[in-house]
């Protein structure tokens, strides 16, 4: 994990802090080891090991012997054997602690393969690792050109130069066998260099090139685990999960690395509970497993005629029918069982420290605007002066007197309507035959 003032650019070289990986708080050193022998002195008469651990680009680290005896500490740059030529790298153990990364890594202190130290790298060594760390992206990019025009089924995942810049290691992932020997010719001829091809499974690519996990974290093969071992979908099964590859999947499209982290855990709590295939026998019928908590003790079973409920179950009630049906009994029914089952009370919210209300110095809600306007408008109406009418000698509100007047004044846009007499009605005009009637 990188500091907090850090942060990585393509080539994994922090650019925050400028401390290119040896900052004063050495987190910054990718899979790193902290030496907590590195404050205590070696017994008389022992001589320190001659052999440090020295790391690569993306974590990749080896061990070299200091035949020469050279003052070298953690976070020292120096020049070591290549294969041809030198390679520049950074020193990141020494001391006793190298006996068990070397005894981890299966690497005698005896062997030939343990190459040697050359020499404290020069401002030049640096310049010349500097230059041609910057041509890896230019590299690779034009790599995959070169395997686009080929059409070979390949991934070329990362590209690495060798520190005097002669040789340069291109990192791929292929589902099958792939002829690259052409490929080799057309990435000499264009880069002019020594080429090395190096297959990699998808868990080392993604362990090179990092990202951010479902979890929100860092990956842990980029970041700390060293050991990728194998994960099955039985690990998932053992824990109770869902067999959806879209959540069980990594950003390697392998399954995650942290379903193993509780297995054993998950194991050891298995170890009281029945078996899945267990059936219990009841003189309503035979009962199948159906689901399980592990952290509660809960199981739930269903009668395999009717699977239309589950009955929930504890394990001690399991292993009560599991022993009466060793002795050749039979339980009634699950649903006696189930009844027995206690409820577990809720736990309540108790007010110990006496504080009624977490928001008790938030400030007070401030009231709606449309109650306000409604009182100032009462206030308003309250105080205009009020008139006396004419003809009642009453006192009159101004918006009656206003309406008073509208009504008195004829409007100019209508027609004035002339004023008739009041006319009483003539009754109707009998007909010829009520006259003759009456």
């Amino acid at each position: 994990m990188s500091c907090n003032s850090c942060s990585s650019d393509i080539n994994s070289v922090p650019k925050g802090c400028k401390s290119n990986g040896s900052c004063a708080t050495g987190d910054c050193e990718k899979l790193s080891v902290f030496d907590w022998l590195g404050n205590m002195s070696l017994p008389t008469g022992q001589d320190p090991i001659n052999i440090v651990e020295v790391r690569f680009k993306n974590g990749r680290k080896h061990f070299y012997k200091n035949v020469d005896n050279l003052p070298i500490s953690i976070g020292d740059i120096i020049a070591v054997e290549g294969n041809p030529g030198h390679d520049i790298g950074t020193v990141s153990l020494t001391g006793e602690l190298i006996k068990v990364q070397m005894k981890k890594m299966g690497i005698e202190i005896d062997s030939e393969d343990i190459k040697k130290i050359y020499r404290k790298a020069t401002q030049k060594d640096i310049d010349v690792w500097t230059a041609a760390r910057n041509k890896e992206y230019d590299t690779q990019f034009r790599g995959r050109e070169i395997l686009g025009r080929l059409g070979l089924k390949m991934k070329l995942s990362d590209v690495e130069y060798q520190g005097d810049g002669n040789k340069a290691t291109f990192y791929y992932t292929a589902e099958e066998r792939v002829d690259f020997r052409q490929l080799i010719r057309d990435f000499a001829s264009a880069f002019s260099i020594r080429v090395e091809m190096k297959q990699v499974g998808l868990r080392q690519e993604a362990a090179r090139l990092g990202g951010i996990g479902s979890c929100g974290r860092e990956l842990c093969c980029s970041t700390w685990l060293t050991d990728l071992r194998n994960v099955n979908t039985s690990s998932a099964r053992y824990q109770q999960l869902s067999l959806n590859p879209q959540k069980l999947a990594g950003q390697c499209g392998k399954l995650k690395c942290c379903l193993n982290y509780e297995l054993d855990t998950y194991l050891d709590a298995l170890k009281g509970f029945p078996r899945q295939d267990t059936i219990l026998k009841t003189h309503k019928g035979d009962a199948m497993f159906i689901k399980m908590d592990i952290f509660k003790g809960l199981l739930w079973y269903t009668y395999k005629e009717n699977r239309a409920k589950w009955f929930k179950l504890t394990l001690e009630q399991v292993q009560e029918i599991i022993e009466l049906n060793k002795n050749k009994e039979l339980v009634q029914s699950l649903e006696e069982y189930e009844l027995d089952l206690a409820v577990v009370a809720k736990v309540e919210f108790e007010n110990v420290v006496g504080q009624d209300s977490l928001t008790r110095f938030d400030a007070p809600k401030q009231k709606k605007k449309r109650n306000k306007s409604r009182n100032l408008k009462k206030q308003q109406a309250t105080n205009r002066p009020q008139h006396k009418n004419n003809k009642t000698g009453k006192k009159q509100h101004p918006n009656q007197q206003n309406q008073a007047q509208k009504q008195q004044k004829p409007n100019s846009n209508q027609p004035v309507k002339k004023a008739t007499r009041n006319k009483k009605r003539r009754p109707p005009r009998k007909s010829a035959n009520e006259t003759k009637n009456t």
